[in-house]
């Protein structure tokens, strides 16, 4: 089959096809125990743990539930993290790495002991090699799983047609619907009290009162609560926490097709890149395989639609394409060490907690988040507390990724406003968005099938960085801290709050 004719026109994740509950935006002021911005699956497992404990919880979300990343994941419920072990070992000790392990290991056995129907399946989660290089970075990996006593073991070949030169599995993982799963544990939170604010955008944090503090929403309702649960993918309130400064943002892709080969099963990652992971999941009588990676810094990169062509390009050389329905793409954060940020924001702020950094693997860590946040807010002890400290630091490997991440975003933000653009905006065909010159300044332009010309400035409005087309999705996406923006400048993804200035001056045909 051809190349991009044969993508879905628009992005569609096979996920977000599920009816999902619908709740009112936030009218009032309110007074709470908790409050928790953001209704994935950190801020719902949260919910659930604290509104059974009794507690008064408030879930504030920008958009429609369930429909950020955690709505365009993989669900894949895994310890296997790609080659994370034997990094975690030379970093911080065995002993922590065996941490990592066993927090995400009891996160999949309360997903699976929660006993939701959730599409759930136990499946071995295979990492592979395709060069020697990575082949032997996987036996390295192995003798970490030995150390840290994981259920796994080296094999030399897959169950389909991907010529390795080495793989490590790691036995009795899981995949599930995750927004099958979530509805339910949102509905036994809202039975037990929780209350829920869709399309209601919290844009600060006042913590004057150390006691007491307020979360201020867009229209200037106030929340004031004992304690505050940032589960917003991208902290909208840094604190001083320096939250901007110490990750990186990157963005994936998947598409789900039906194939012409049988799928034997099993959940698969490559350890070279480009990185391919492979699943599958229930779809009538059928499968649905779900084939991501194409791994990229947000922002960055060559035209966003290659990387669906290489994912279908892939899918055909190893299933064979029946049929292509879905394709979308996600963006995760990676803290630099990567370990999550969970905990207080920072360790002056014991009553503002934050989860964030969860590297594409949101569904253990989000799970892992959830208690050991509700944890902390019940006065439970929690052995990860340490581990997951947002306010560590370790000299090795962070200072160097400070360094490092600063620059890249430095040198997108000297960019500014000097770039030439040789593009005008009445250059552009009908579907096409692009960096234009408009007024004497670079800018941003896109026409729609109407010949509607939305021109907006392409200056992020978080920090000030300049913001680049994504032709995939259609958005105008910040390579320096990930913030994504609609073809007429409203916020898609936090940081930014605000809308990028709208300079549009009417229609063009």
């Amino acid at each position: 089959m051809s190349s991009s004719e044969k993508i879905p026109q628009f992005p569609k994740t096979y996920w977000r096809e599920l009816e999902l509950p619908s709740f009112d935006k936030l009218k009032e002021d309110l007074s709470v125990d908790v409050a928790i911005v953001g209704a994935g699956i950190t801020g719902i497992t949260a919910a659930y743990l604290l509104s059974k404990e009794g507690l008064k919880v408030a879930v504030l979300e920008a958009g429609g539930v369930l429909n950020g990343t955690t709505g365009h994941t993989t669900a894949k419920v895994t310890a296997q993290h790609g080659l994370i072990y034997d990094e975690l070992i030379q970093h911080f000790g065995e002993e922590k790495a065996k941490l990592y392990y066993e927090s995400h290991t009891n996160a999949i056995k309360f997903i699976k002991q929660a006993g939701i129907d959730c599409d759930l399946s136990e499946e071995d989660a295979y990492i592979y090699a395709t060069t020697d290089e990575y082949a032997d970075k996987i036996k390295m990996e192995w003798e970490a799983y030995q150390k840290l006593g994981i259920d796994g073991d080296m094999v030399d070949s897959l169950p389909f047609d991907i010529p390795i030169k080495a793989a490590l599995v790691m036995r009795n993982q899981a995949q599930f619907h995750p927004l099958k799963y979530l509805k339910t544990l949102l509905d036994h939170a809202v039975k037990s009290g929780c209350s829920v604010y869709e399309n209601t955008t919290a844009t600060t944090i006042e913590d004057e009162d150390d006691a007491r503090p307020v979360v201020v929403t867009k229209e200037g309702h106030k929340v004031t609560c004992k304690r505050v649960i940032i589960a917003s993918h991208f902290p909208f309130y840094d604190g001083l926490g320096f939250y901007f400064a110490r990750m990186y943002v990157e963005r994936s892709y998947a598409i789900g097709i039906k194939t012409e080969k049988d799928y034997p099963g099993g959940m698969y990652i490559s350890a070279d890149d480009p990185t391919r992971s492979i699943r599958y999941t229930p779809l009538n009588d059928g499968k649905l395989i779900i084939i991501g990676g194409e791994n990229h810094k947000t922002g960055q990169g060559s035209d966003t639609i290659v990387h669906y062509d290489e994912l279908e390009k892939f899918a055909e050389e190893v299933f064979g394409i029946k049929e292509y329905t879905y394709r979308w793409s996600a963006q995760d954060l990676v803290s630099l060490d990567k370990v999550p940020y969970i905990g207080p924001i920072t360790d002056k702020k014991d009553n503002i907690l934050v989860a964030t950094g969860f590297k594409k693997w949101g569904m253990t860590t989000g799970t892992t988040a959830g208690h050991l946040l509700a944890d902390h807010i019940l006065n439970r002890d929690n052995p990860y507390k340490e581990l997951y400290s947002p306010s560590r630091f370790d000299a090795d490997p962070d200072l160097k990724s400070i360094v490092s991440a600063n620059i890249d975003v430095a040198k997108h933000l000297l960019k500014g406003k000097l770039e030439f653009v040789p593009k005008d905006p009445s250059d552009l065909k009908i579907g096409e968005g692009s960096v234009v010159m408009h007024n004497g300044k670079r800018s941003g332009a896109y026409k729609d099938k109407d010949g509607k010309l939305f021109i907006v400035d392409t200056t992020c409005t978080h920090l000030g960085c300049e913001t680049e087309w994504n032709h995939a999705e259609k958005t105008w996406d910040c390579p320096c801290h990930g913030s994504r923006f609609s073809y007429a400048g409203d916020v898609v993804e936090t940081p930014a709050l605000k809308p990028l200035d709208n300079l549009s001056e009417g229609q063009i045909r």
